[in-house]
């Protein structure tokens, strides 16, 4: 069988005397979208941020395509494919939207001089950004405008937007579509589908379970720093889940 794109196994993570992390493990596949479940404070952000290279685990394993590796920054999780959509976006509200999508990732011209003094090739990342939008369905007015004059929406979908023009391989996205009217989280859900017919493999934070059976694949559910379930959400109910989040059931039919 096909390694999973992305394969995490017996991570822990403590913060002093917090148990945020124990023994978890998780597997997410090319072409599919896991929800991970649970109750603030169940370690779903700290798991993220771990893979992600934000937080270094105290033990465990994350591997890629079935290469272990330690991804030791934010810098070496996005050179293994792996895009992640914080909670606060990561966006630079005075920037215009190319210039967030291309941030840190500028290109230049003029060759290796261009390069040390910084000429950027702005025409060549405004087309990009142009076509990435457009290929997701992302309409903005004005690539100019800083982003922190957009929309909420607007801004998710930027923040997405640069996560699948730069995450070939996996993203994750921690409660993308919070805070947001019902169009603008539908917009959202519509990308991430995008990004899974894109055979992207996609880790999704929500507490929405309408919108964990309107897009989801797969489960997993957290409880105080510990994996308590992992199923197909083609073959539970949203109350399976909302059962397995509180404690009420297990997945051996416990209650």
């Amino acid at each position: 069988m096909t390694a999973p794109a992305l394969s995490v196994r017996n991570m822990s993570k403590a913060f002093r005397a917090v148990q945020a992390l124990e023994d978890v493990s998780l597997d997410v596949h090319r072409g599919r979208v896991t929800a991970l479940l649970g109750d603030n404070g169940a370690g779903k952000s700290t798991l993220v941020k771990c893979i992600a290279g934000v937080y270094q685990p105290d033990s465990g394993t994350v591997s890629i395509d079935g290469v272990t590796h330690r991804i030791s920054s934010p810098d070496v999780a996005r050179t293994l494919g792996v895009e992640t959509v914080h909670q606060n976006l990561s966006l630079i509200d005075s920037l215009n939207v190319v210039e967030n999508l291309f941030l840190n990732r500028e290109y230049t011209r003029g060759g290796s001089f261009g390069s040390r003094i910084g000429l950027l090739h702005k025409r060549r990342m405004s087309r990009e950004c142009q076509a990435t939008l457009a290929r997701l369905g992302i309409s903005i007015p004005s690539l100019r405008k800083p982003v922190g004059l957009l929309s909420g929406g607007q801004r998710q979908a930027i923040a997405i937007g640069r996560a699948v023009a730069w995450g070939q391989k996996i993203v994750l996205l921690d409660e993308p579509a919070a805070a947001l009217g019902v169009e603008q989280a539908q917009r959202v859900l519509d990308l991430i589908v995008a990004l899974r017919d894109a055979d992207v493999a996609v880790l999704l934070i929500t507490h929405n379970m309408d919108r964990v059976t309107q897009v989801c694949d797969d489960a997993v559910v957290l409880r105080r720093g510990r994996k308590a379930a992992e199923v197909k959400v083609d073959q539970v109910t949203k109350d399976d889940l909302v059962a397995f989040i509180t404690g009420a059931k297990t997945t051996d039919g416990g209650t």
